[in-house]
This record gives structure tokens, sequence and C-alpha cells, in this order.
């Protein structure tokens, strides 16, 4: 069994039955659930991810001071301290990890300024295109078992994906990145003998082919260590993960390099055709550059538009 379900039927044996006895009065106040920080939250967890910050727990989510008080959150942060500690297995730590709480009583506001910088999900297009995107899929995964306020959830559908205006400025930056590192400066480096640098210019096709990937499912990419594990799992262009991970991990040698150059191309027309399926380019020829512009001239606000075709990468 998953963190996620261990969480939920954790909550379930102890949590809410400790909320309906002993704090009724703010019951209807209160939103439960696995949202944020660990492999859990993704349903990413396996045997390895046991080995730390692992462990049953919930977060339960209070409103403001106003509605529920200071005394009020101290109780219940002490009725969730005093729940058992073992549960299927796993004990719950005295020790917070490294970043502070990840579950228990936390206030809503501080919750989504910590991974948004803004307490109830409104963004600017500056804080929507300069945000680390695996910290807005960190506000928006999991699962929240009740909200009987709404409030969490309501923030939550504000920042569930990017506006398209900023969907399409940050898919034309990376679209540029990927013309200009694996169509173009991976073979020149290979010709002046570079292969260092033509190792590099694979990272880079690699890492903006990925987010431009996700951009095309509308789903955040998350923290690194998972992006791969994430990306085989979206309805669209999840078949290009192994080949990103073939151009990451084999060799530039001669018989390689003009295999990759293929791969390459393999990759930027599948992304192209994505591109044109959702209309979201006119550009009718294999260079992504082109594809780029053609995407960034379809961003609505002329300030976002005007802004540097590389503004949200």
């Amino acid at each position: 069994m998953q963190g996620l379900e261990i969480s939920k039927l954790y909550f379930e044996t102890y949590g809410r039955p400790m909320l309906e006895e002993a704090f009724p009065q703010v019951l209807p106040l209160l939103a439960a659930g696995l949202c944020g920080s660990g492999s859990e939250c993704f349903g990413f967890d396996d045997e390895i991810s046991k080995d730390h910050d692992f462990e049953p727990g919930f977060c339960l989510f209070l409103p403001s001071e106003e509605l529920v008080d200071r005394r009020t959150a101290f109780l219940l942060e002490r009725a969730c301290a005093k729940l058992p500690r073992e549960f299927m297995g796993l004990r719950r730590s005295l020790m917070q990890p490294v970043g502070g709480a990840r579950r228990g009583v936390l206030r809503t506001e501080d919750f989504f300024r910590d991974k948004t910088g803004t307490p109830d999900g409104i963004l600017t297009p500056e804080r929507w295109l300069t945000l680390p995107e695996s910290s807005l899929a960190e506000a928006v995964n999991g699962e929240i078992f009740f909200d009987n306020l709404g409030e969490v959830t309501g923030i939550r559908e504000k920042l569930s994906f990017y506006p398209e205006d900023i969907r399409k400025k940050k898919l034309a930056g990376n679209l540029l990145l990927m013309a200009q590192a694996g169509q173009y400066n991976y073979v020149r480096c290979l010709r002046h003998g570079e292969t260092g640098a033509a190792q590099l210019a694979v990272f880079e096709f690699a890492s903006a082919a990925m987010k431009a990937v996700f951009l095309l499912n509308r789903v955040y990419q998350p923290y690194y260590k998972w992006s791969f594990r994430a990306m085989r799992r979206l309805p669209r262009l999840s078949i290009l993960a192994e080949l990103l991970e073939y151009l990451l991990t084999s060799d530039n040698d001669k018989p390689a390099r003009e295999e990759k150059y293929m791969v390459i191309e393999s990759i930027a027309a599948d992304i192209i055709e994505e591109l044109q399926a959702q209309g979201l380019t006119d550009a009718v020829c294999t260079d992504l550059e082109k594809h780029a512009y053609s995407v960034g001239d379809r961003v609505e606000d002329p300030g976002l538009r005007n802004l540097h075709i590389l503004a949200g990468v």
C-alpha cells in the first residue's frame, strides 16, 4: 500500500474520529488531506522511499486566526500529536524533516505561501513565470480527504495549472531551447571536438523537451528526480521518456552520434505534431525555432507577449 492510501486510512481510523469527538465546533472550518513535499504525495513512493521522512500522518488545514484562534490551533496540535505513533508497520517521527513540518496542523495561508509566495492562490503574471514548477506541483498534488470550508480546494483549483498565456510563453521558450541545443548546437559541438559541450547540449535539449511535454499535457513537472516517472504517466507523448533517457545515458562516440541526432529530430517531430494538433503553431516545417516564435505570437496579453521569448524558462 502506498503512502497516500496509508495516510487516508490513518486519518479515517484515528484523525476523523478524534475531530468529530473533541472538536465538533470547529470541524466545519477544517480541511484534511495529504499534499505537498514527499514522493507519497505524488504516488511515486516505493520501498526505497521508506528510508526517510516516510510515516503515517496527514495535513490538517486551518483557516485564518479570525475563524480558528491560536488556542484552538494549539489544542488541535496537541490532539494530533497524541494520535497513535505506529500504524501499519510505520512509525511517526518526533523530529521535523529538513524544511519544516510537512504534516500535522497547518494554516492554509501558510502552506500556500510556502509553495507559491501568496496565501490565496492569486498570482501575478510575473510570479507565474518565475515560480519553480515543482513548487506549484506540490501545491496541487496528493488528495484532500475533506474540505468543509472549501478554502483549500478553491485555492488548489486556482493553481491547478498555468493560465493559457503563461503556458504558451513557457512553451515558446522551451521550444527555442530545444532548437538551439538539439537541432543546432549538438552537432556543431561534436564537429568542434567538444564532446563535453555536446553532452551539455543534449542535457539542455532533454530538459527543455521534458518541460514542453508537461506543458502540452497541462500538468506541472515535479522535482527533477521524479520527472521521468511522472512523464511516463502522461496521456500525451509519454513514449518520449524512453527516447530522452537514451539521449542522456548514451555515449557521444562516432557510431552513436548520427543515431542520437536522428532521435533528437524524431522527438522534435513528435512535439511539432502535438503543437499542430492543439492549434498552437502556424509554422509548417521541422525547425523548432520557427514553431517557438509561432507559439509566442499566440500569447494574447501584449505585455507578456513582448517579453523576451525566454522570460518563462
